[in-house]
């Protein structure tokens, strides 16, 4: 009996500062060669997150698991169960899960993979995430990614599911990259990154339930949109707000994102008020624990399909 160490979630969240490039795009071929037998056995999975691709340490491989569990049988009609931030557009305004809405989540995993973090987790998984995926908001793109790399991603995550590759094709793809850059790279670790993963954040949903309705039809977003939509999402509050000498700067921030109370219309706020609302969002700062564990049961597939058996890894 084989055991399963860790998902890819908490594995980037205690390597990322380790990995090559050549570790990351080897993680992201074990996913696609995975996720190239679910498909091939004309199976979709529906639910394909950092939280359920669980890695053998003693194989060096990546695995797909919860294959088949597609919500809580008391779903109402016409909603989506997922994690949001890897559910494709198409199927958060109403269509049916397909091969394509899998291959868009691998375009997300391949953005999490380059980047150390889950995507879009300093925003809340809301009816304002969901209306700006579909209206083709995507996670901003670290600066040191491989092109080819960066490609395959960009046309996993497209709008359009008739643009994405199937899995055939990506597979080809992932495995040219891999082959081409284990000959080229370095073995230096990227340092340098325009995201750095946030170790503190544990503001992670697992998969629920959403009720959408009366969305647009998907579009991509051209790169000057998604460089506002990222300067407009960009602001972070600071691991130490005691230090009130950088108030004003912070409420400054906080204004120009409307987070302040709609009802009060006095732009000469009293400081001890101010002081108020950064205590108050700092306690809404507390961590939440990811209790999203893998299942006992967990279908897993792979070139490699044995028994295996999930360790208690949280």
């Amino acid at each position: 009996m084989e055991q399963l160490d860790t998902n890819l979630r908490n594995y980037l969240k205690q390597n990322y500062n380790k990995l090559t490039w050549n570790d990351r795009i080897k993680i992201a071929y074990d996913i696609i060669i995975a996720l190239y037998y679910v498909h091939k056995e004309e199976s979709i999975h529906r639910d394909l997150h950092s939280g359920n691709i669980l890695y053998s340490q003693n194989n060096d491989y990546w695995y797909i698991s919860d294959l088949g569990f597609c919500g809580p049988v008391n779903k109402p009609l016409g909603a989506v169960y997922g994690n949001l931030p890897y559910i494709a557009p198409e199927v958060i305004i109403g269509k049916e899960y397909s091969y394509a809405s899998d291959i868009y989540s691998i375009g997300m995993l391949m953005w999490e993979i380059s980047s150390g973090q889950p995507p879009f987790t300093n925003l809340d998984y809301d009816y304002n995430l969901a209306m700006n995926i579909v209206d083709g908001m995507r996670p901003m793109i670290v600066s040191e990614i491989p092109l080819e790399y960066k490609e395959l991603m960009e046309q996993c995550w497209n709008a359009y599911p008739k643009e994405r590759p199937d899995i055939k094709i990506l597979k080809n793809k992932i495995d040219y990259i891999k082959k081409s850059y284990y000959h080229n790279e370095t073995k230096n670790i990227v340092k340098d990154n325009i995201i750095k993963p946030n170790s503190d954040n544990n503001k992670i949903f697992t998969s629920q339930v959403y009720e959408f309705k009366n969305f647009p039809e998907p579009r991509n977003a051209a790169e000057e949109e998604q460089k506002e939509f990222h300067s407009r999402y960009s602001f972070n509050i600071p691991d130490n707000i005691d230090d009130f000498n950088n108030l004003d700067k912070i409420i400054g921030l906080y204004k120009e994102l409307n987070l302040n109370n709609a009802n009060n219309s006095n732009n000469d706020i009293q400081i001890d008020s101010e002081r108020e609302t950064i205590q108050q969002i700092k306690k809404s700062n507390i961590k939440i624990d990811d209790d999203e564990d893998a299942y006992d049961d967990a279908n897993l597939h792979s070139e490699e399909q044995d028994e295996l058996q999930i360790s208690e890894f949280y």
